[in-house]
């Protein structure tokens, strides 16, 4: 008998210190990825060398022994998210650097990838760890919950009976009048001139969405001939779009009330539509990003009621009314919204294995209706709609990288046909992270004429430049998926009142033919550092959140955490978002107007993340 519990002893020792071995092993590759993640200038030593290198090795290692203590029970495939998360993040953060710091990657460099295999190994364990964690933690709050018997108390209901929709919204517009007055007439800006003209000179085109040019232009148009005064009209438009954001930020509120969340959270809710200095610019800015925002919201919230509930749901004509509505609004206000319902309403019909009829006549007559009303828009208003290089703005990039670092060997013929498409002085005004100055000048008429060409030569120069061809595109979206990135894109770019220096973050300006007539101008001081100068990002913890990135993987983290744990309905109600913000990757540069709805979307993933009804 003592012979045994010595060798039980015994081989518990020897668990434990293979288990340590193993911590050890795995903080030291985690310490050594981190390394490459880190932006010290090129010069990795300034983080190897450091003591911090030893701080981060003996947390790491703290949290590997945890981790390994851990048992990992269920079948295999419950790696595979955790495995993709991890991977992806490794990935994401080491190239990123390489992005940043030297505009490439170096693919064919070993080092490269063993750095990221070992962050990813390390990124598994610890997001399986604590998607575990949490979804325990959870689970106990859940049974607490229960057994307390979730009452709210008498005054809280009263309070519920007053706020209503109108309270959150009313409170909300207020928060905005300061910045309103600070920058008035408004953020006039990204394409509003263009916008305007359009309706000005009655010629339109289908590069911008017909139905924000119309909105835009026509309010504007319409008190600036009753007023005399365009900064008027703009002002007008400004507050258009504050009601209209306001008013579906209160409509948010109202719904998480009707969900159960606590009175706390629906003030802090409150509190950051009304603040958080990003919401605020795109519901100031006549750009179409805040509006679109707003439909994905609308969306989030109704489609999180139609995969809870379905038979319900189908049976309330306003919820079906109300999100035709936000689907068709946000397709209408942004070209690449077509293809992420398009494809989310596949998904939705497959998912919806009981009500596959009702989901496919539904989603498909809201696709349908989409076609038909921006084809009449088209017709009526006789919209130029001969433009393709929005959807080319990839190869476009990827080419005229190829062309720039090629141009001594490349054969004659190949430039010349490329030349066709492309002029020779337009290939000179290549930028790597914005395709913009390159693609204006495409040659759409040679392109109708002969597609064929354009794109073998495409498939050629990628077959030969893989690598370049990753870098262009690389270049040009990085900033939606790495969070440590200083959005810069504009740099040396001359506008209307200002060149952009160290942060391309928000336009900030008025365009013509508005002018800024600042009420508050040291608010106005606040916005414009935020906007053009490195100012938030010097605040560690505060700079992520203005980051693109962070709120990618912030969002993504959660929505991995459902799928792992099979709570597909959450997964099924944020597509829309994820789809969306795929179709970023391939659009002409990075920058946070395209992706501000996930800031908009933000309380309602937290909120259902962690049920808040204890706030």
């Amino acid at each position: 008998m003592e012979k045994k519990e010595t060798a039980i002893i015994a081989y518990e020792k020897h668990r434990e210190w293979k288990r340590r071995l193993l911590a050890a092993l795995l903080s030291f590759a985690g310490v050594c990825a981190l390394s490459r993640m880190l932006k010290t200038g090129g010069d990795a030593i300034a983080f190897t060398n450091s003591i911090f290198s030893v701080l981060t090795f003996l947390a790491l290692y703290l949290l590997m022994e945890k981790i390994l203590k851990a048992s990992f029970r269920g079948k295999k495939r419950r790696w595979i998210l955790p495995g993709l998360f991890g991977t992806a993040f490794s990935f994401c953060m080491i190239t990123g650097v390489q992005l940043d710091t030297r505009g490439s990657v170096p693919f064919s460099d070993p080092s490269l990838w063993l750095a990221i295999l070992a962050g990813a190994v390390v990124m598994t364990l610890s997001v399986r760890y604590f998607w575990d964690l949490i979804d325990g933690k959870q689970r106990e709050r859940a049974v607490s919950r229960q057994k307390e018997g979730e009452a709210t108390d008498q005054g809280e209901k009263r309070w519920n009976k007053f706020s209503g929709w109108l309270l959150p919204s009313a409170l909300i517009f207020v928060m905005y009048l300061p910045v309103f007055l600070a920058v008035y007439p408004g953020f006039f800006v990204y394409d509003a001139q263009d916008e305007l003209m359009q309706v000005v000179t009655r010629s339109f085109s289908t590069h911008h969405p017909l139905v924000h040019v119309l909105m835009l232009g026509g309010i504007i148009q319409l008190v600036h001939k009753l007023t005399g005064s365009y900064n008027a009209g703009i002002a007008c438009y400004t507050v258009f779009q504050m009601l209209v954001m306001a008013g579906i930020f209160g409509w948010c509120i109202r719904k998480l009330e009707k969900w159960g969340v606590g009175k706390g959270y629906r003030i802090l809710t409150t509190l950051y539509f009304g603040l958080c200095p990003v919401l605020v610019m795109f519901s100031l800015c006549s750009a179409k990003d805040g509006l679109f925002a707003g439909m994905l919201l609308i969306m989030t919230i109704l489609l999180t009621e139609l995969f809870k509930a379905p038979e319900e749901f189908w049976k309330q004509k306003g919820k079906l009314l109300l999100l035709l509505a936000a689907s068709l609004g946000m397709m209408l206000l942004r070209h690449n919204g077509f293809y992420a319902f398009a494809v989310f309403s596949v998904l939705t019909v497959i998912y919806l294995k009981k009500d596959r009829k009702k989901a496919a006549l539904y989603f498909g007559g809201i696709l349908a209706t989409y076609l038909v009303v921006s084809a009449g828009l088209t017709g009526i208003l006789r919209a130029d709609a001969s433009e393709n290089q929005e959807m080319l703005t990839v190869p476009i990039s990827q080419m005229t990288r190829v062309y720039q670092n090629r141009k001594e060997e490349l054969p004659s013929e190949e430039k010349e046909l490329l030349y066709q498409y492309l002029p020779q002085e337009a290939l000179e005004h290549y930028t790597p992270k914005v395709s913009d100055g390159v693609k204006v000048h495409f040659n759409n008429q040679a392109y109708e004429a002969d597609r064929g060409s354009f794109l073998k030569l495409w498939l050629k120069w990628g077959t030969e430049n893989p690598f370049t061809y990753l870098n262009a595109w690389f270049m040009t979206s990085y900033g939606f998926w790495y969070p440590d990135t200083v959005i810069d894109v504009y740099r040396g770019n001359t506008v209307f009142t200002y060149t952009y220096e160290d942060s391309s973050y928000f336009g900030y300006e008025v365009e013509q033919p508005g002018t800024r007539q600042s009420k508050l101008p040291w608010l106005s001081e606040i916005y414009r550092r935020m906007s053009l100068e490195i100012f938030q990002q010097r605040i560690p913890v505060v700079s992520m959140l203005f980051s693109p990135g962070f709120l990618f993987w912030m969002s993504a983290f959660i929505l991995c955490f459902w799928g792992y744990h099979g709570r597909w309905k959450k997964v099924m109600a944020l597509m829309p978002v994820m789809l969306c913000w795929l179709t970023v990757l391939l659009g002409p540069t990075y920058l946070t107007r395209y992706v501000v709805y996930l800031w908009a979307v933000l309380p309602v993933i937290l909120a259902e993340f962690d049920n808040c009804r204890h706030l």
